[in-house]
């Protein structure tokens, strides 16, 4: 049976996933990759152990499905965007990879918002720099690791460097290529852009630029060795996970928001034109002469995560001893809260927010007699909150009035009717459990002519997918809760650089 292996690598797990032709899931192996933050606002990985660990999860990948090597038509990897991943003039890791929940860079953001570079950088990329696009990195790096900086031979993403482990070729796609240094209406690198961060030094290490859905290489046989797959299986250029999310989940098209609840806030429509505003990245699409405007934060269901692991660790240690699952044990907890009144508010800024890296995220109007529950629901609030700030961008600037849903917290009925009470607007949810893992099978696929392009999905979405449909009661409801939620973040941000002082010397120790 003809089968493709689809690899997507986020800022914690890594995954192979093998898919057949029908798009039927067949299995999915995890790898953990650890995160390293030698110092506040730097999170990075070690890259040759990134992808020992990924390689790992294809060889599982392949046994748990009885996947023959000679079955597999070709492979595709997406991956966590922005960050970036360096390679020197011998095609070595130059350093770790810098992840896309990295914020080293926050004083080179803020010189270029005073002196106009950010505002040059929207007209001409269609996006303003943030702390972790390769842009800001790189300047970074230029500024505080100049020897490194001289040392550059390759600029990478973290999916390409996936692909050259896999392949030996060095490139990227049209959708990663477009993170900093295209030209937004031409879709190619543009020089000018270059010389607009002061790195004229790097043109010679950008990659080319392939279609995502493009043959790039084959599996070497070192690879082959390290996987399981057979040397010379085709290798498509894959996408950037974002885009690779929509995709899965029948998303990527004009007219709907697609919409990821993960490790950050991601809400992205297609257009058939570019257009840019301060709000939103104006990037490539999958096809060419469309644009994919994303309006995102690293600011969404990875804070459901942290409050399980920091807060509820003990229960969620039973939970998994018992084979039960610590969100079955929290959804009452939960449901209670959400229909109690409450002061509760969250802001959702653990790892960054819509408004840059100074804001934090926290609790208020707290008080003795709530209870856990009112945490979570607060929290879980904030969350779909922070997704209607960006939702609310898309919806003016490019009149969609649909979204789907995808990522682990939309698997929860309640969660999902959660979204579509607080955006107000009907929410699509698929079957799909790896969205952005089908999102590249599909551009595997295409490459080898198993699909015809990467828009013939050949499963049936109306059959797996359930729409949910806002309350207007609760709605209206939430319009309420979502304004003081507004309110109280303006309030509170003249007080977060004090806030973020008090990191730097913790009770008088040097």
């Amino acid at each position: 049976m003809s089968r493709i292996v689809a690899i997507d690598s986020g800022l914690t797990v890594t995954k192979a996933v093998v898919f057949d032709l029908a798009g039927r899931q067949l299995g999915v192996a995890r790898r953990h990759i650890e995160q390293l933050m030698p110092e506040p606002r730097k999170v990075e990985r070690e890259m040759l152990d990134f992808w020992r660990q990924t390689a790992s999860a294809i060889q599982e990948v392949l046994a748990i499905t009885e996947t023959l090597p000679k079955d597999v038509v070709s492979v595709s990897a997406t991956a966590h965007g922005d960050g970036i991943y360096l390679l020197d003039n011998a095609g070595d890791p130059l350093g770790n990879g810098i992840l896309s929940l990295d914020s080293r860079a926050e004083d080179q953001v803020q010189r270029w918002q005073s002196d106009g570079t950010s505002a040059a950088s929207l007209t001409l990329t269609g996006q303003v720099p943030h702390v972790s696009a390769p842009s800001s990195l790189l300047a970074w790096i230029r500024e505080t690791e100049p020897e490194r900086f001289d040392r550059i031979g390759h600029v990478l993403a973290c999916k390409d460097w996936l692909r050259y482990c896999l392949t030996g070729s060095i490139g990227t796609d049209c959708t990663e290529a477009s993170t900093s240094f295209t030209d937004v209406n031409t879709q190619r690198f543009s020089s000018e852009s270059l010389s607009l961060f002061g790195l004229d030094a790097v043109e010679a290490a950008l990659p080319a630029i392939a279609g995502s859905a493009e043959i790039i290489g084959n599996v070497t046989d070192e690879a082959a060795l390290a996987t399981g797959l057979a040397a010379g299986t085709p290798v498509a250029a894959g996408l950037h996970d974002v885009t690779a999310s929509a995709l899965g989940i029948g998303g990527h098209t004009p007219d709907v928001v697609g919409i990821v609840a993960g490790t950050y806030s991601i809400n992205e429509c297609v257009s058939l034109e570019p257009r840019v505003g301060k709000n939103w990245f104006c990037r490539n699409a999958v096809q060419d002469a469309r644009w994919n405007n994303m309006s995102i934060s690293p600011a969404s269901a990875t804070n459901y995560d942290w409050f399980l692991d920091t807060l509820c660790a003990a229960e969620k240690s039973r939970a998994e001893a018992d084979g039960t699952s610590i969100h079955d044990l929290l959804a009452p907890e939960i449901e209670e809260g959400l229909g109690r009144a409450s002061s509760v508010i969250y802001h959702p800024y653990l790892f960054g927010s819509p408004f840059g890296p100074a804001p934090s995220a926290g609790f208020v109007g707290l008080r003795g007699w709530h209870k856990r529950g009112d945490l979570l629901a607060a929290l879980l609030e904030g969350i779909a909150f922070n997704h209607r700030f960006h939702v609310d961008v898309l919806r003016a600037a490019f009149g969609a009035n649909t979204a789907r849903l995808t990522g682990g917290i939309s698997r929860s009925t309640m969660i999902a009717q959660l979204f579509a009470d607080i955006l107000n607007m009907p929410i699509t949810v698929t079957e799909t459990d790896e969205a952005a893992a089908w999102g590249a099978a599909l551009c595997a696929g295409a490459s080898v002519g198993a699909f015809e392009s990467v828009e013939h999905d050949p499963r049936d979405l109306p059959a797996i997918s359930t729409e949910f449909k806002p309350d207007p009661a609760r709605a209206a409801h939430y319009d309420e809760r979502y304004a003081a939620y507004v309110a109280v973040g303006e309030d509170l941000a003249e007080s977060q650089e004090r806030l973020n002082a008090l990191d730097v010397n913790p009770g008088g120790r040097s």
